[in-house]
């Protein structure tokens, strides 16, 4: 290498179903909505991130909004590969370049992914000029982000709340003990508060409107020690087909989701029941990490921390630590060479 250093760049990428993050140069360059919007007629991608979650549920029948990204995973091969590629673009950096650098790449990929599908991450990273792509498990990125010695002989519980998938996972040894990956995350909140608004308020609200209500009064308890105030909601009225605006309260989110965070406490109670007694004991002693954009749901630590008897602690920039973390391991390339999959 040596000579041609400076002619390869070093990116982390945490490619998510909900946003996407690239930290170049140790700072985050890109933090964008995993959203494209690609004209139907010429097959162009006319915008990506923040401008194509502005046209979301307003577009007409020439262009079409889509989400590249399902459950974790490359569910549309070519319109990732745009996406990944226009960001990669945008980094400050790599704009002023009269060529475009050989990346040398870390992406995090959830840890119930396929063969298959991590092969469609690898080709997407390779084809935007990836010269060597390495890939790591969520919960192992986001553990090391958040500050957790994964090297130890000692157990540590991260639960990882994406946009499509919620990762939980037991680490020791710079290894994955016992995980389980569900497919029941901060995708799947939003589309109980529009079935909530159906089924109880005739009002047919969209996804923008649905995340809205989910950031501002989303809550996993009917009891909160501060909440937050009522929100007005707009939305359709399904039995006029008027516009008409109604208000909710965290009450009824709690409500909304309460099935959803059932499944989540089950997989967490599934994936403490497998783990070894002596991971178990450090556990006990530790307590459990949360991370990810769905760990900042009111009153979810309180709840988890209710169903298991141990203490709950929410990393400081959940949203990011999955890729503080990446970016740790693409740093320390060598130290960390035995946690990422070549």
């Amino acid at each position: 290498m040596g000579f041609f250093d400076f002619l390869t760049e070093n990116i982390a990428i945490d490619l998510g179903t909900a946003n996407t993050l690239i930290i170049h140069n140790e700072n985050v360059v890109v933090d964008s909505p995993s959203i494209v919007a690609r004209d139907r007629v010429t097959n162009k991608i006319i915008a990506v991130g923040h401008e194509a979650a502005l046209m979301q549920g307003k577009t007409h029948e020439n262009i079409k909004t889509i989400r590249p990204l399902k459950d974790g995973v490359i569910a549309d091969f070519d319109a990732s590969e745009q996406m990944i590629s226009m960001f990669i673009k945008n980094i400050p950096a790599l704009k002023k370049r009269f060529f475009t650098p050989a990346l040398r790449m870390v992406i995090c990929i959830p840890s119930g992914i396929t063969e298959v599908e991590m092969r469609a991450v690898r080709e997407s990273a390779e084809r935007v000029n990836g010269k060597e792509v390495y890939l790591i498990h969520e919960p192992m990125a986001a553990a090391i982000g958040i500050g957790v010695n994964i090297m130890q002989p000692k157990g540590n519980m991260i639960i990882d709340i994406g946009g499509g998938t919620t990762e939980i996972a037991v680490i020791a040894l710079s290894g994955i003990v016992c995980d389980k990956s569900v497919k029941v995350a901060g995708d799947v909140f939003t589309n109980d508060i529009i079935y909530y608004m159906r089924t109880q308020h005739n009002l047919y609200v969209g996804e923008r409107t649905a995340e809205r209500v989910k950031i501002l009064i989303g809550s996993a308890l009917e009891e909160l020690e501060n909440p937050p105030e009522d929100m007005t909601v707009q939305g359709r009225d399904l039995l006029t087909g008027k516009p008409k605006e109604t208000v909710i309260s965290y009450r009824e989110i709690a409500k909304a989701l309460d099935k959803s965070i059932i499944r989540i406490e089950d997989s967490v109670m599934e994936t403490l029941s497998q783990t070894p007694p002596e991971l178990a004991a450090d556990i006990y002693n530790t307590g459990v990490y949360l991370a990810g954009g769905g760990s900042m749901l009111r009153g979810l630590d309180k709840r988890l921390s209710q169903k298991t008897d141990l203490p709950i602690f929410i990393a400081e920039d959940p949203l990011r630590a999955v890729v503080r973390g990446t970016g740790i391991a693409l740093k320390n390339i060598d130290q960390y060479k035995t946690i990422l999959v070549k």
